[in-house]
């Protein structure tokens, strides 16, 4: 029998991160084991600036600077849940940080990030990419980006609608992607993916 004095330590983040895997990430729903075990692996203190490690694990959005922001381990666990991805995917994260991107390397999957600004700004290329994510919540899709995505394949991100952000989702179809709305979550807004403001009077 092992007495607490014989357990082995668990050093503070392990603790919080599986606390954040069992609190915040499995009574809301999200209980894929590989989704779950690409939580457990990927240590999120690595991915916020360094006065802000001991809240890491909070389940809320934490500022990385420059107007962008790491959303809530919630944020990411719905979005790699709508994904579905498998390690043969090939993946391109849309994130001002390494965090999204290092979950679904996780997974097995070939990965590539670009910037938000980067993305936004995007010429159309080549399709093959199978797996478009988007860290945060945009209000348009830019074509440019949307082009990269290959026939059939998936795109997740945050959608802002009316000032509401939603986890969204869509597939390329006939060279078209259209976003259908899912569930109303709080997204961080990406300013990068903001639509052109109409004049009024």
């Amino acid at each position: 029998m092992t007495t607490l004095e014989e357990r082995p330590a668990t050093a503070p983040a392990a603790e919080a991160r599986r606390a954040m895997i069992d609190s915040q990430l499995r009574v809301s729903g999200v209980n894929d084991p590989a989704v779950l075990a690409a939580f457990a692996a990927v240590p999120r203190e690595d991915f916020v600036p360094a006065d802000l490690k001991t809240a890491a694990y909070v389940d809320r959005a934490l500022p990385l600077g420059e107007g962008h922001m790491l959303a809530a381990p919630l944020v990411y666990g719905r979005m790699l849940m709508e994904a579905a991805l498998s390690p043969s995917d090939r993946v391109l994260v849309v994130s001002a940080s390494g965090y999204l991107a290092a979950l679904v390397e996780a997974f097995g999957c070939t990965v590539d990030r670009m910037e938000p600004a980067a993305a936004a700004a995007a010429r159309k290329s080549a399709a093959g990419v199978g797996v478009i994510l988007i860290d945060g919540a945009i209000e348009q899709l830019p074509a440019g980006l949307s082009a990269r995505l290959a026939e059939g394949g998936r795109i997740v991100t945050g959608l802002v609608e009316r000032g509401v952000t939603r986890l969204a989702a869509g597939t390329r179809a006939a060279g078209e992607v259209a976003l259908l709305p899912l569930a109303e979550i709080g997204i961080p807004v990406l300013a990068e993916f903001a639509a052109p403001k109409a004049w009024s009077f």
